[in-house]
């Protein structure tokens, strides 16, 4: 941190230049006419919108086929870097993921993204690997944030997007920051690895656990035990962003807060769109939206051992989410779910063991999720420190600005004294 400070104040003792992401970049557009996209077949490969979401390096070894009609359509290179577009959260709008290694030719952009790409003159001042960071930090999601626009559906006009600017540090300088910062998400990735494999050994008991052999066990379809109901549509300008209850839609991270609720605590629920086929539990009491299943009157079923089965079924589940720009899960669909229902005293049981798996797999104030959440935080602590930077022209407007005011006061105590 001081090495890279000290360097910055050598080669950059005024700050370092800020320019317009249009002056460094061309920017170019998703497919236009696909259809079919993950389907089994089609004439080309592209990469989707979750894999920039979620990855900040694109993984270009998870590709999917689509159809399209026509191939004279941008195709995607080594360095490009990726954003989302349109969100339903402003929070998630222009999310980047930069394709940091080597990719095959003919390989085009899901048409929910949008993508940028160096200019000639620009590939030898800027890194990718840095701009893999910057487009993540406090800096440039504070630029988006105020670029962003809508009510229901938040988006960024793409001219208000090239207008958004880009530090360019000395490549020395973005080299060393990247080494600091990549030594950060290797060692989050080696604690998420670890945590992956305990989670698996979860997994394997919880299977174990809630499989049973027919006719110890009843089975049942879920529709025989449960009254599954949809939840209620709520306006997001009634929301807030913290609150007594939190509202569930289409994603198990609340959409927002509200001042009533329509679901008691220690209750399950799916995700029936957006992030269909999702399973959660809220231990206290909630509002469920319309893109949200909720289970009432239960018959000889714990709450707990349900989201746990439900869980156990979630890959069914999946299997069966309609694939579309809003992927949809129906109510038939889980309805027709056949569950285990033994004793309510194994049930139980089997949710005591399982919910001390859980914890340890999933509580942030134990063992690997507690490492992992301190040391994504440190990341981000380090991550925006390391790329916030002055701007040098932003200095040298200022200093322009104080000239002109001591020339000013100069010219008027002439004046004074003529």
């Amino acid at each position: 941190m001081i090495k890279i400070e000290k360097l910055l104040n050598d080669i950059c003792p005024n700050g370092v230049e800020h320019k317009k992401l249009d002056e460094v970049f061309i920017q170019f557009s998703g497919l236009t006419g696909v259809s079919n996209k993950w389907a089994d077949e089609g004439n080309c490969l592209f990469i989707d919108y979750m894999n920039a979401y979620k990855n900040i390096s694109i993984d270009v070894e998870k590709l999917h086929k689509a159809t399209i009609k026509n191939f004279e359509q941008t195709t995607l290179k080594k360095g490009d870097v990726l954003f989302t577009s349109a969100s339903e959260t402003p929070d998630e709008c222009a999310i980047s993921s930069v394709i940091e290694k080597e990719i095959p030719d003919g390989i085009y952009l899901d048409d929910h993204l949008f993508g940028i790409r160096l200019k000639e003159e620009y590939k030898n001042q800027i890194s990718p690997s840095f701009l893999k960071y910057y487009f993540r930090s406090i800096s440039f999601r504070q630029q988006v944030k105020k670029a962003v626009r809508g009510v229901t559906r938040f988006y960024i006009a793409k001219p208000n997007f090239m207008n958004l600017t880009v530090p360019v540090p000395p490549l020395e300088a973005q080299r060393e920051i990247v080494q600091v910062l990549d030594k950060f998400t290797l060692l989050t990735a080696e604690l998420t690895a670890e945590l992956t494999a305990r989670r698996q050994q979860y997994e394997y008991y919880r299977d174990n656990l809630l499989t049973f052999e027919m006719p110890k066990v009843q089975y049942s379809k879920l529709s025989d035990v449960s009254n599954i109901v949809r939840g209620v549509r709520v306006v997001r300008n009634d929301l807030t962003e913290t609150g007594k209850y939190p509202v569930y839609q289409n994603s198990l991270k609340p959409l927002g807060y509200f001042d009533k609720y329509n679901r008691p605590a220690n209750s399950a629920f799916v995700i029936s769109a957006g992030a269909a086929g999702e399973i959660g539990f809220s231990t206290v009491d909630f509002w469920s939206a319309d893109d949200c299943f909720c289970f009432e009157d239960l018959k000889g079923l714990n709450s707990k051992f349900l989201y746990y089965v439900l869980m156990n079924n979630q890959d069914l589940l999946k299997s069966k989410v309609r694939k579309a720009s809003i992927p949809r899960l129906s109510r038939l669909d889980v309805e027709s779910l056949i569950i285990p229902v033994p004793s309510i005293e194994i049930q139980e049981r089997i949710v005591r063991v399982l919910d001390n798996f859980d914890a340890i797999c999933s509580d942030l104030q134990i063992g690997l999720p507690a490492e992992i959440e301190a040391r994504q935080r440190q990341y981000e602590f380090y991550r925006d420190k390391l790329l916030t930077f002055n701007d040098s022209s932003a200095i040298i407007l200022t200093d322009r600005q104080t000239d002109r005011q001591t020339d000013r006061q100069t010219d008027r105590q002439t004046d004074r004294a003529n």
